[in-house]
């Protein structure tokens, strides 16, 4: 009786402390956004669709269609890159780690960043040359109406936005690899140091 009084939800903290709680719940959010980013461009259409994108002019309707192959192509990508890391997650701490949260969360923050960062260049690169090409001035119109604006346009915008999508990809490497670093000196120096008094 005593034991199941104070060992009750003894699995519960090893469950815990092992993190298991940290990574399989990753494991599924990197699933659930893998197949977000296979249906998005369809969102994508149905909205451009729902919003009369082709009842206007025959340019602006070529534009539309054009970057939706890249946005189309970004969301297959994008997916693969979710179904890659959520196999990867699950094996980025130990067991026996006593720092495992850590190590997960800079997971996150890294493939967030590669995500975020192959957007930029896909979509914005696509954006930006289309729309200089086919509408010109008009340009600025179509990506507020279609609620790209801030991608940018103009030549320029061809040649940063995949710059802006590699710096993304950089910096969040950066940041999740700084935080692995610590994670990863903390959990050596203690089995190092061996079990304190």
């Amino acid at each position: 009786m005593d034991k199941v009084f104070f060992d009750f939800i003894k699995p519960y903290l090893t469950y815990i402390d092992e993190g298991k709680i940290y990574r399989e719940p990753f494991n599924w959010l990197y699933t659930i956004l893998a197949i977000l980013n296979l249906i998005f461009p369809l969102y994508v259409f149905y909205l451009a669709i729902d919003n009369n994108i082709f009842d206007v002019g025959a340019k602006f309707i070529i534009v539309f269609l054009l970057l939706w192959l890249f946005i189309a192509f970004a969301g297959w990508v994008s997916f693969q890159i979710w179904w890659d890391r959520k196999e990867k997650v699950a094996g980025i701490s130990s067991d026996k780690d006593d720092f495992v949260a850590t190590p997960v969360f800079s997971h996150f923050i890294q493939t967030s960043g590669e995500w975020i960062g192959t957007w930029i260049a896909i979509v914005g690169f696509g954006t930006a040359l289309l729309t200089t090409i086919f509408l010109g001035d008009e340009a600025r119109f179509f990506t507020q109406a279609t609620g790209l604006g801030f991608m940018g346009t103009g030549f320029l915008s061809i040649i940063l936005m995949p710059v802006y999508g590699f710096l993304v990809i950089i910096a969040t490497r950066f940041l999740s690899e700084i935080f692995r670093a610590i994670a990863a000196i903390a959990n050596n120096t203690k089995k190092t140091s061996g079990p304190t008094i």
